[in-house]
């Protein structure tokens, strides 16, 4: 299933409803929903002339006949490429184990140098994601012991 989530600022192409939604969002999977939707002319509008590949308005003219044009735009646009499986996901599941995981299995599992590992355990892990890396000493190893925690 194609959506389109619509909110003051974009037009986000996505291939399920998001969960919650803000009081400025609107979800939009069909013409019907779009003429029913809360938007404005100038919000149309704003959408059309965002859009790649068309010609700019400056006047909204017929609301009905450029919902329909909206429409048609919105279902030439290629469908969403699903997000690829990132290193750092990787790591995280790794480190959402319950027995954690070992610096030496997450080079296995990435490729990484041990100083890269370490750099993402303090910079990207703790200071970007803001959850907690509980390191432990087992076996003259250092181990992420019990995973993640959210911070």
């Amino acid at each position: 299933m194609r959506v389109y989530i619509i909110n003051a600022d974009d037009l986000i192409v996505s291939r399920e409803a998001p969960a919650h939604l803000s009081e400025n969002e609107i979800v939009v999977a069909s013409l019907d929903e779009l003429r029913a939707g809360r938007l404005n002319g100038k919000r149309l509008l704003a959408l059309w002339n965002g859009l790649p590949g068309v010609d700019r308005l400056s006047k909204v003219g017929d609301r009905e006949a450029l919902v329909d044009r909206l429409w048609s735009a919105l279902e030439a646009m290629p469908d969403p490429q699903p997000a690829r499986a990132s290193k750092q996901a990787a790591v995280i599941a790794l480190l959402r184990r319950p027995e954690g995981a070992t610096i030496d299995e997450v080079r296995a599992a990435t490729g990484w140098q041990p100083h890269t590992v370490r750099g993402m355990f303090s910079g990207a892990l703790k200071k970007k994601l803001g959850l907690a890396v509980i390191p432990t000493k087992e076996e003259r190893r250092r181990q992420a012991d019990r995973g993640l925690v959210s911070g």
